[in-house]
């Protein structure tokens, strides 16, 4: 369940994609590919703060100790317990600093070997949990470019990123 980021680069890195659900910079796949739908969950959870705020007003307008808000705890377990998340892989690249004359990158999978422009890896974003699951199936990771172009059929089954 982990990927490499090896080949032509200063720093080979391994990734481990069990731990990223805990990390800030995971993206939802709605907020990628679907962006109506992302703003209608941005709204409702502008919602459930403005109530929160709310609640918690008229809890000290009575001078009561107001209880621990959990209802955002809950609310953000509950999205990661059913979320399907990316994370971008532009930030791990810059920290295996890839030669700048490394062009191609070659995506080592179960069933072979993808190589693909190094410029469009810098977009792109790995798949690492269906409804808030790791990726058992066709894992650890799957890739998607920015642009949403391969976003029927990512690369699957991802376990090494070789520069060349």
């Amino acid at each position: 369940m982990i990927v490499q980021i090896a080949g032509n680069v200063k720093y080979p890195i391994t990734l481990d994609p069990t731990v990223w659900i805990f990390d800030d910079r995971k993206l939802t796949y709605d907020e990628v590919f679907n962006e109506a739908e992302a703003k209608a969950a941005a709204e409702e959870e502008d919602e459930i703060k403005r109530k929160s705020l709310r609640f918690n007003r008229e809890i000290y307008q009575q001078k009561i100790n107001p209880p621990v808000n959990k209802s955002i705890n809950r609310y953000e377990k509950q999205r990661i317990l059913k979320g399907t998340f990316l994370m971008p892989l532009k930030p791990f690249i810059h920290t295996s600093e890839p030669d700048s004359k490394a062009e191609t990158v070659s995506l080592v999978t179960d069933e072979g070997e993808h190589k693909i422009q190094a410029d469009l890896l810098a977009g792109a974003l790995l798949l690492f949990a269906e409804e808030g699951k790791p990726l058992k199936e066709h894992g650890p990771v799957h890739l998607y470019f920015e642009d949403g172009s391969n976003q029927d059929e990512p690369i699957k089954g991802i376990k090494k990123i070789v520069f060349q």
